[in-house]
C-alpha cells in the first residue's frame, strides 16, 4: 500500500518525536501540526498507516502509536542509503529479566528511516509485560547503544546479570522500572544491585508467524 505525501510526513513527525522526546505525538498535535480542522483528519491517516503496516495502534492511550518495520529482504538493492544490516545478539524479558544469550550474531535487513534513533543492534523479546507500549513476546526491539536515559523513556536495563526492557522512571530516593501490563510489578533497583542502562528502546521488527 503506498503511503502519501501527508501519511509520509506524518510518518516522520512520528519518528522523529519518538526519537528526540521518547513517545508519539498525540493525535490532536498531528491535527495541529498538518493544519486539520480535527482529530478526524489525523485518525484517518493513522488508520491508512496502520493498515500499511507502518504503525501500530494501542486503544485506549492518548499516544498509543508504535512504530513497527518489517524485515526486509536478505537482499538490499546496491547502494542502498536506507538499508542497515543490524544483529540479533540475543534475547530480552518483557516479564521477568532473564540472562542475554550474546552468542547469536543472526543479521537482518532494516530501513533505517523507520527507527530513530537507529538501531546498534537487535533483542529478541520474551514474555508480555511491555503489552501496553506495543511489544510483545517474539518480537524484535531495536536498541541505540546508551549509557543515558531519561525518566519515562522506555530502556534495555542490566541488573546484575540480567536484562530487561522496561519504562525507566527515576524517583529522588530510587530507580524503577516498570511495566506497561497490569499484570506484572515494577522492578525495584537495589542500592547493593550492579546495575547499568544498556541502551533505548527505538523500535521494532515484528517477524512472520
Amino acid at each position: 500500500m503506498d503511503l502519501t505525501d501527508t501519511q509520509q510526513a506524518i510518518l516522520a513527525l512520528i519518528t522523529e518525536r519518538i526519537g528526540s522526546e521518547g513517545v508519539p505525538p498525540s493525535q490532536t498535535e498531528i491535527a495541529r501540526a498538518f493544519g486539520f480542522k480535527g482529530v478526524r483528519g489525523a485518525q484517518y491517516h493513522l488508520e491508512a498507516l496502520e493498515q500499511a503496516g507502518a504503525i501500530r495502534r494501542v486503544p485506549g492511550q492518548a499516544r498509543g502509536i508504535r512504530l513497527v518495520q518489517p524485515v526486509m529482504a536478505e537482499t538490499a538493492p546496491a547502494g542502498d542509503d536506507n538499508a542497515l544490516r543490524v544483529p540479533i545478539l540475543g534475547r530480552v524479558a518483557a516479564g521477568a529479566p532473564i540472562g542475554a544469550d550474546a552468542g547469536n550474531h543472526d543479521y537482518v535487513l532494516l530501513d533505517r528511516t523507520f527507527f530513530a534513533p537507529p538501531p546498534d543492534y537487535l533483542l529478541k523479546v520474551k514474555g508480555d509485560s511491555m503489552r501496553d507500549e506495543g511489544i510483545f513476546d517474539g518480537d524484535l526491539i531495536g536498541v541505540h547503544r546508551t549509557h543515558d536515559a531519561r525518566s519515562g523513556q522506555i530502556v534495555v536495563a542490566r541488573i546484575d546479570d540480567e536484562i530487561t526492557v522496561k519504562l525507566l522512571k527515576i524517583g529522588k530516593d530510587r530507580i524503577r522500572l516498570l511495566p506497561r501490563n497490569p499484570d506484572y510489578a515494577p522492578i525495584d533497583v537495589l542500592p547493593d544491585q550492579d546495575f547499568a542502562i544498556e541502551g533505548l528502546y527505538c523500535g521494532l521488527v515484528r517477524p512472520n508467524r
